[in-house]
């Protein structure tokens, strides 16, 4: 399955919200409503409209896109795909989701975060509506050139209130439960009842999935499989100051602020399982025992890959996160022999790297597969 072929290919036919049906007749991209249950209480203080509004209609209520092989009519296995922090669009996802679908001839859920890709308004991803906060914050930050038109909203959000990440986090897993729930209970039309379901997570999507599964008080998780690609290391280990993800106040701000006030809020100190594995996934030394004890027990169940150039998630955070010995075994650690970022890993730069893009995106893909089977 090539690469260079797949993604343009995608890119042209997706259309959000409208069935796709691949022209090789081979799967279908399909969409479903999702009504979020969880509603976080507006922070005090913040703007009543514009990016810091927390009331957001397209956050609670959203389509998610699926691919579905045209093998059958109702399934027994899922693979759930969590995309990384910052993303507006689904298009570095589509020939992800478009060979694992087919290569496992499971259905490919490609599930938005709050306040993520059509969970948030188009007005903060456009140019021309962000001017001003733009103008603003570049003024206010000396012309740093870690802010971009690309970062500015999640920016300015988590810079203003930085508990809005935790806050995020905890919708959209409570969102992944209730999307489980209809799977395993069989309510969703796609699946049988008791379907089996696995996670491929990229990125912050990693870190996510780590806290989903540890966290999975009903179970909806205790046999499923987790492969996580450039991610599944604890916070403190990384770097989010990127022009595409958030610019070096942000990323400042909100790494102080779990590093060394979150723990300290009595909410924290909750017994609330998902604030606890939370805590244990900000440092290293963080509840330490209990979540190595975690992860050597369901060693069976992890995979990933992680590489050399990835300045955002670097390896050694997932040897805190996982303990070294575990990292070492289960997540292999690559360079990709062309130049690529974590935001970016197979990016096409010139036609001299296209079988090499190919290659690598074949080795990363292939291995989740086999490690799904």
């Amino acid at each position: 399955m090539n690469y260079n072929q797949l993604q343009p290919l995608l890119s042209k036919a997706f259309s959000f919200g409208l069935e796709t049906f691949a022209e090789t007749n081979d799967f279908s991209i399909r969409y479903y409503n999702f009504d979020s249950e969880w509603v976080c209480a507006p922070f005090a203080n913040t703007e009543v409209k514009g990016i810091l509004n927390d009331s957001v209609n397209e956050n609670q209520h959203f389509q998610y896109p699926v691919f579905v092989p045209n093998s059958g009519t109702k399934f027994n296995k899922v693979i759930l795909l969590f995309h990384g922090l910052n993303e507006r669009n689904w298009n570095k996802y589509l020939s992800w989701a478009a060979f694992l679908c087919l290569r496992t001839q499971r259905p490919v859920i490609l599930f938005p975060m709050a306040y993520h890709i059509n969970r948030s308004p188009d007005s903060w991803s456009n140019p021309r509506e962000l001017e001003d906060i733009f103008a603003l914050r570049r003024k206010q930050y000396g012309n740093d050139r870690s802010i971009s038109f690309a970062n500015i909203a999640l920016s300015n959000r988590l810079s203003q209130e930085p508990f809005r990440f935790f806050n995020s986090g905890k919708q959209s897993i409570n969102d992944i439960y209730k999307l489980a729930n209809g799977i395993k209970n069989g309510i969703h039309p796609l699946f049988e009842t008791n379907a089996h379901i696995d996670v491929f997570a990229y990125s912050i999507g990693a870190f996510l999935a780590e806290i989903a599964f540890m966290s999975d008080t009903q179970h909806l998780f205790e046999n499923s499989k987790l492969f996580m690609f450039c991610g599944g290391g604890v916070f403190s280990s990384m770097f989010g100051e990127s022009r595409l993800i958030m610019d070096k106040f942000s990323f400042e701000r909100i790494f102080y602020f779990y590093k060394n006030e979150f723990v300290k809020n009595q909410e924290c100190k909750s017994s609330d399982k998902m604030i606890t594995s939370f805590i244990s996934m900000i440092s290293e030394e963080n509840k330490k025992e209990e979540r190595i004890h975690f992860f050597e027990k369901n060693a069976a169940r992890i995979s990933g890959i992680m590489l050399q150039k990835d300045k955002v998630m670097p390896y050694h955070g997932a040897e805190m996160a996982l303990g070294k010995h575990l990292a070492n075994s289960k997540i292999e650690y690559l360079d990709f022999n062309y130049n690529y970022t974590h935001e970016n890993p197979f990016q096409v730069s010139n036609s001299d790297t296209k079988a090499l893009v190919n290659e690598s995106f074949q080795y990363v893909f292939e291995k989740a597969v086999d490690f799904f089977s």
